[in-house]
């Protein structure tokens, strides 16, 4: 388990990380969202004892990161946005030597390595130079030096930066598949990424957590006015002016003709009130003919924006 108590960081006089906490239980899967330099990177650095806090409490299943800095790395594979690596090198080798810089004693007759390979899709390219590698290929060795001791607890920092749409399923199911039995913490500006992978998600805007929940949590908790769509003919401008009497709508959007005696209407929804039976009696009464309807549900992406203000980064 990762515990972060009252966690607090400045560059000089600037003020990046603002008195966070939070725990993650094993085998959770968290999505760590914030809009660039709203304080993420820098946590996940001391979570990985990259960074030491200014102050404050991080305890990774009960070890200190600055009294048990070499104990909690051992726990940690780390994938940075830019991973590390070491382009005069081939792949195989790569991982080798990362194995041996972990001390894996106890998996060096190369069992582990492939393992990693196949895991991450290596296997066509194990004998080329990493500087031969595509970025995608590249990105594949960084989470491979990541898996290959086995980490309790994945940090991945845009693990899909670079692959392709196939890739980045695989790596989703990578992710999915881990977190039945790690902890794993990942960083993403695409937001479905996150909700496709992610059972819980973390939201840090100007150093300080705003959000967290499950996305079913937030969404319930952040949904603001909804949008509904219809589409209807025959009788619409009586069929429009009965709309301010049905509850729940609160007013209509816009109005688009779609073409003789067809309309589409968007209906903005009070907060906790579903019209749409409503408007489906209405319909009847009015003699108005309903061809679609449907609902916006709050996405991530639309709480990320109210959390933040800001479009996603």
């Amino acid at each position: 388990m990762i515990s972060v108590q009252n966690l607090t960081k400045y560059y000089g006089t600037s003020l990046a990380v603002n008195n966070i906490s939070f725990e993650i239980a094993k085998g959770t899967v968290v999505g760590f969202l914030g809009p660039n330099g709203a304080g993420k990177t820098t946590t996940v650095r001391i979570v990985t004892c990259y960074l030491s806090p200014t102050s404050g409490t991080v305890l990774v299943d009960n070890k200190n990161i600055l009294t048990d800095s070499l104990e909690v790395r051992k726990k940690i594979g780390y994938l940075p946005e830019n991973a590390p690596l070491y382009y005069d090198m081939n792949v195989v080798d790569h991982i080798r030597f990362i194995q041996d810089m972990r001390k894996d004693t106890g998996r060096t007759n190369g069992n582990r390595i492939n393992q990693v390979v196949e895991i991450c899709g290596l296997g066509g390219v194990i004998r080329k130079n990493v500087g031969e590698l595509s970025k995608g290929f590249r990105q594949r060795l960084g989470l491979a030096q990541a898996l290959i001791h086995d980490p309790e607890i994945l940090i991945l920092d845009e693990p899909t930066v670079g692959l392709d749409p196939n890739q980045i399923i695989e790596i989703r199911n990578l992710i999915t598949e881990s977190g039945r039995e790690k902890t794993i913490i990942l960083c993403s500006h695409i937001l479905p990424e996150v909700e496709a992978t992610c059972n819980r998600v973390l939201i840090i805007n100007e150093g300080k957590i705003v959000a967290d929940g499950t996305p079913l949590e937030l969404q319930s908790s952040f949904e603001g006015k909804g949008r509904i769509t219809i589409q209807i003919k025959n009788n619409l401008d009586s069929f429009i002016e009965k709309t301010g009497h049905v509850a729940g709508i609160e007013r209509i959007i816009d109005t688009r003709i779609i073409s003789e005696n067809l309309k589409e209407i968007d209906l903005a929804t009070v907060r906790g009130i579903d019209p749409r039976e409503d408007i489906f009696r209405l319909c009847i009464e009015n003699q108005t003919v309903l061809l679609e309807m449907k609902r916006e549900e709050t996405s991530l992406e639309d709480i990320f924006r109210q959390l933040t203000g800001k479009e996603q980064m």
